[in-house]
């Protein structure tokens, strides 16, 4: 085992009073210091009233695969390495997983200093259930991989949590909306922790109707997972097109199904038109 360690530090979402102590024990001890942002960095560090103690270096999805060999070959060498990203866990969302892993099998201790998290902020604030949750990130961009990618999501029964960028906030939930359902209760929580912070619950069409007008800053939605949903859109597919081929309306047998299993009513259409 190398005698480097990577550090993974919390930065704040917004709120810089949210930084754990331990940021600033780190930022003012570590040998490296390789932020996504350097400006940023110095902005925190300034506001923090630490100044790094060590190099600081840039880390981020454009410059990580070149960047990642010369943080290894420090960690290797005995050298502390604080990775710290512009907002929330590095890794999550954000660079450093390659990192990581890399670390990892060169044998450097990894740990991790805790701070804030967009996730599990929105999670506790949306007054969805919480018990049991997934985190899912950026949708797709492209249309038809993110209704293929969301149509394995309809029947997941855990709360969701997805990050989205403000100008595509509409266009994300309309998409969810017709794959879950346009009744599906959701949350979309914006600014968290900033002056402008904002909680706005309702149904998913309903919330894609107020993103129309144009949401700002930095995006977390909650989804409510399905109620009920014990089957797959692979189990019930026989059922529904045995039905629809005995002269019943599809649309009003993936409704009738949908209400009974918690499915999504499109996700069922769109898979018996396919199989058919």
């Amino acid at each position: 085992m190398s005698d480097g360690l990577l550090v993974l530090a919390g930065t704040p979402i917004g709120d810089p009073r949210d930084a754990p102590p331990r940021l600033v024990s780190w930022l003012g001890r570590a040998d490296v210091v390789a932020a996504e942002d350097t400006r940023r960095l110095h902005r925190l560090a300034d506001q923090l009233g630490v100044s790094p103690h060590g190099r600081v270096l840039s880390y981020h999805e454009h410059n990580e695969r070149a960047r990642t060999p010369e943080l290894v070959e420090r960690l290797t060498s005995g050298e502390s390495v604080l990775l710290v990203t512009d907002a929330g866990m590095p890794s999550v969302s954000d660079p450093g997983y390659r990192l990581v892993t890399a670390a990892i099998a060169a044998g450097v201790r990894v740990t991790c200093v805790p701070g804030p998290s967009a996730v599990l902020m929105a999670l506790a604030v949306s007054g969805l259930p919480t018990d049991r949750f997934c985190f899912e990130g950026f949708l797709p961009r492209k249309p038809g991989e993110r209704a293929r990618h969301l149509a394995t999501l309809a029947a997941e029964p855990r709360t969701m949590v997805f990050f989205e960028a403000p100008h595509r906030l509409s266009e994300m939930l309309t998409a969810v909306a017709d794959a879950f359902g346009a009744q599906r209760p959701a949350a979309v929580c914006r600014e968290l922790t900033k002056t402008y912070e904002e909680v706005r619950r309702g149904g998913l069409a309903e919330l894609a109707d107020w993103a129309l007008e144009g949401a700002r800053g930095e995006i977390t939605v909650v989804v409510a997972g399905a109620r009920g949903a014990s089957v797959s859109v692979e189990e019930v597919l026989p059922k529904v097109l045995t039905r629809a081929a005995s002269g019943e309306r599809l649309k009003d047998v993936c409704a009738d199904i949908a209400s009974a299993t918690g499915l999504s009513k499109k996700a069922l259409y769109d898979a018996a038109v396919a199989a058919r």
